[in-house]
C-alpha cells in the first residue's frame, strides 16, 4: 500500500512540474522564482542569423554573449540582444515541452525578424536552469528589449490554445502591442 501511495504521489508531482501555467516577473536572474525538438536549428546562437525563422539552441556561452552575462552583471538585468526574445527552457523527456516545440516553430516563422526564439536544454545546461530558478518545465522567459523579463511556466490544454497564449504574451510583453 505504501508503494502505491509513493508511486501516485511521484506521478502527481511529475505531472504538476511539467504543466504549471503561471507567469511571474523576474527581478534578477539569480533570484529564486516559484517556478521535442522537432526541427530546431542545430546550430548555436553563435551561428544565428538575424530572424532565422526557427528556434535556435543556446549554450551557456551563447546565452552570456547574446542574452545576458550574469557572471559579469549579477545585480542588474542587462539584455544584450538586438530583438526581444522568448527563451524556452525544456528537456527532451518532458511531454509538454515536446507539445510546445511545434508551436514555437510556427511562432518563429510568424514573428521572424521581430523576435528571437531560443531553446535551452535544461539537461545539458543545468547552470542556466539553476541561475533562473527553473524548477518545473516547460518554462518560458519573455525578454523585452527594455525592462525586466517575465517567466511563464507550462502550456495550455491544446496546441491552438498554447499558440494563442504565446501570441498574447509576445504581443504584450515583447512587442508592447495591446490586444
Amino acid at each position: 500500500m505504501k508503494k502505491i501511495f509513493v508511486s501516485i504521489t511521484a506521478a502527481a508531482l511529475l505531472t504538476l512540474s511539467c504543466s504549471n501555467g503561471s507567469a511571474s516577473s523576474l527581478e534578477s536572474p539569480g533570484q529564486d522564482s516559484p517556478s521535442e525538438n522537432t526541427a530546431v536549428v542545430a546550430k548555436t546562437g553563435d551561428d544565428e542569423l538575424k530572424g532565422s525563422g526557427k528556434p535556435v539552441m543556446l549554450t551557456k556561452q551563447d546565452f552570456l554573449e547574446k542574452v545576458m552575462n550574469y557572471e559579469e552583471n549579477q545585480t542588474e538585468w542587462v539584455y544584450k540582444g538586438e530583438l526581444p526574445a522568448l527563451i524556452d527552457f525544456y528537456a527532451d523527456w518532458c511531454g509538454p515541452c515536446r507539445q510546445a516545440a511545434p508551436v514555437l516553430e510556427e511562432l518563429a516563422k510568424e514573428y521572424e525578424g521581430r523576435i528571437h526564439i531560443y531553446k535551452v536544454d535544461t539537461e545539458k545546461e543545468k547552470e542556466l536552469a539553476s541561475v533562473f530558478g527553473i524548477q518545473s518545465i516547460p518554462a518560458f522567459l519573455f525578454v523585452p528589449q527594455k525592462g525586466k523579463p517575465t517567466m511563464s511556466n507550462g502550456i495550455a490544454q491544446t496546441p491552438e490554445e498554447t499558440k494563442v497564449m504565446f501570441k498574447k504574451m509576445i504581443d504584450e510583453i515583447l512587442l508592447g502591442e495591446a490586444i
